[in-house]
């Protein structure tokens, strides 16, 4: 979008690029393995789209229990996020579309709740330039800045709810944005556009999928402690036969995984108090214990992304082998660490002012 550019780097953020890069240089010295960046994200794809099809077939055949393969799958599609965005940032197959294409359409496919991630490309530098920002649309379409409660808890693992449940935000808010000079006019288009095709094709169908099985599923809940049934019709009962392995191996997971991710990003990326390209401001690290079980089927994402925004060309892999010595560095620098106060200041953006 053709918003104002954010400002350059502060010299806290450079000295920090500048050393995470000499530990990166390091540890890609140290492991001459790592230049073969292609047929890594590779091999890390196929490990990944393999490991989805066994669980699937050991599923059907009645070998693995249901709960484990939703775990399992979990864990694959969190790999299979980390490859798209490296992809996004062009990490693979850069001189080599059709493989760098396939590689997208394959993950695209094995994670049917998430949007078109071609038009989250446009989204994702975007976010880079203007994290924590209202133009931020990545962020905020995962509910940064938005108040803390029940219904940001239910938007936070299904985006398709997040567009019911913000519909007229959605009509409004592009023409708030133009009329405050941070979009022009074709931005106001190209907004409404991507709002209407984001999630088209998969993401519709995996959403109506998932919304009918979870409903099914719930109005026999109520009914049963009311002490009753419901006779549903046949025509109902018999999209179940295809409906619930499709759950089960491929959008319970995915929606299990998104979960994770967007309630670690967005609480680890600030939002509305953060100084416009000011990278030390834009995220922290999110390690602390007890979120650990969300941080499984995000791989570690909020303690590696902070890494991440200042040095974008090394992949996840290597992002992870950097941990440990970045975080002495980011730490040394004044970012952010386990900034728990982020949930309260989601809450107090939201609050009226008092009347003097």
């Amino acid at each position: 979008m053709a918003t104002a550019p954010a400002r350059g780097k502060s010299a806290t953020d450079k000295k920090i690029q500048r050393e995470i890069i000499a530990i990166s240089d390091d540890v890609r010295q140290k492991h001459g393995w790592l230049k073969h960046q292609n047929t890594i994200g590779l091999s890390i794809f196929s490990i990944a789209v393999i490991g989805t099809v066994v669980n699937a077939v050991l599923y059907l055949q009645g070998i693995m229990p249901g709960w484990a393969v939703i775990l399992l799958t979990a864990f694959w599609t969190s790999l299979l996020h980390e490859l798209e965005h490296d992809l996004i940032h062009l990490m693979y197959f850069k001189k080599n579309k059709f493989m760098h294409n396939l590689m997208m359409t394959g993950i695209y496919l094995l994670r049917p709740n998430v949007i078109n991630p071609w038009i989250r490309r446009h989204l994702h530098f975007h976010h880079h330039k203007h994290s924590g920002m209202e133009t931020d649309l990545e962020e905020r379409g995962i509910t940064n800045g938005e108040k803390w409660g029940l219904k940001r808890l239910l938007m936070v693992g299904d985006g398709m709810l997040a567009v019911y449940l913000r519909a007229g935000q959605y009509l409004t808010e592009p023409a708030r944005l133009f009329k405050r000079g941070l979009i022009s006019k074709q931005d106001v288009k190209n907004v409404r556009l991507i709002g209407l095709v984001s999630y088209s094709p998969l993401g519709i169908a995996a959403h109506a999928i998932w919304h009918f099985f979870v409903l099914y599923h719930l109005a026999n809940g109520v009914a049963w402690l009311a002490g009753t049934s419901i006779a549903w019709p046949e025509m109902v009962t018999a999209q179940l036969s295809w409906i619930t392995p499709l759950v089960v191996v491929l959008i319970a997971p995915n929606m299990l995984r998104t979960f994770c991710l967007h309630f670690i990003s967005s609480n680890m990326h600030y939002y509305g108090d953060n100084e416009p390209g000011k990278i030390t401001e834009q995220c922290q690290v999110l390690n602390v214990w007890w979120l650990w079980p969300l941080q499984a089927f995000c791989f570690n994402f909020g303690s590696t992304h902070a890494i991440h925004h200042f040095v974008v060309r090394d992949p996840f892999y290597v992002r992870q082998m950097t941990a440990k010595r970045a975080h002495v560095v980011l730490k040394e620098n004044g970012v952010r660490f386990n900034d728990l106060g982020t949930f309260r200041r989601a809450n107090r953006m939201h609050e009226k002012p008092q009347a003097a």
